[in-house]
This record gives structure tokens, C-alpha cells and sequence, in this order.
């Protein structure tokens, strides 16, 4: 049977973001509801451990299920993508004055747009 010791040593992923009020929020996105925050990026790291062990320990004591971390290979590595012909344009072009493949060049819009 898994066990809290079990979990503790799961490399569970965590998002880490500044706040309005110059705080830290840190979520858990394998764990849903698991999040917290702290006064700096050190705290909030502190306190998200706090967060995961006080929510497995609460999920075991109610006989919940807990999901394992999501590994980066459990995800597609290549999606499709329909676009209207105006936006493809505009990527195609782009691209080609960047000197790079569309498929770089819109690797590198998606990776500088998504938090």
C-alpha cells in the first residue's frame, strides 16, 4: 500500500507566480485544490511542501484517490492546428523574415506566451 512516505517522494510539478499583492502562489496542478502562497519564492517553496504533505495526508485519511505526477512522456510531443488563411499568411511570412521554419517560429510565439 502507498503510503505518505510514498508520495513525499514524488516529484510532483508545481507553477510558481507573482501575485498582485507581491506574494507567491504555488499550485499544484496534479493535485487539484493543492496550492498556497508566501512573502517570497523561498516561503512559498516551504509552504507548498507544507501544502502537498497536509493535502496526500488528508486524501489518504479519507481513502481519496492520489494521482501520481504526470511525466513529460505521458504527453504528445505534436498537435494539428486548423488556422484561417489571413493567420497562416501572417505566420508563413513572419517566419520567412525571421529565417526560420514556421513550425520554429511559432515553437517559439507558443513558448513565450504560455505560463
Amino acid at each position: 500500500m502507498k503510503d505518505l512516505q510514498f508520495y513525499m517522494k514524488l516529484q510532483y510539478p508545481f507553477t510558481l507566480e507573482l501575485d498582485d499583492d507581491g506574494s507567491y502562489f504555488i499550485k499544484f496542478p496534479d493535485l487539484p485544490g493543492c496550492m498556497t502562497c508566501g512573502a517570497t519564492i523561498e516561503e512559498a517553496i516551504e509552504m507548498g511542501k507544507d501544502a502537498k504533505k497536509c493535502w496526500i495526508e488528508s486524501a489518504l485519511q479519507d481513502g481519496d484517490f492520489i494521482p501520481e505526477p504526470k511525466a513529460v512522456e505521458d504527453y504528445p510531443d505534436n498537435f494539428k492546428l486548423r488556422l484561417p488563411r489571413s493567420l497562416y499568411r501572417q505566420l508563413a511570412n513572419s517566419a520567412s523574415a525571421e529565417g526560420v521554419s514556421m513550425n520554429q517560429y511559432c515553437l517559439y510565439l507558443l513558448s513565450n506566451g504560455v505560463r
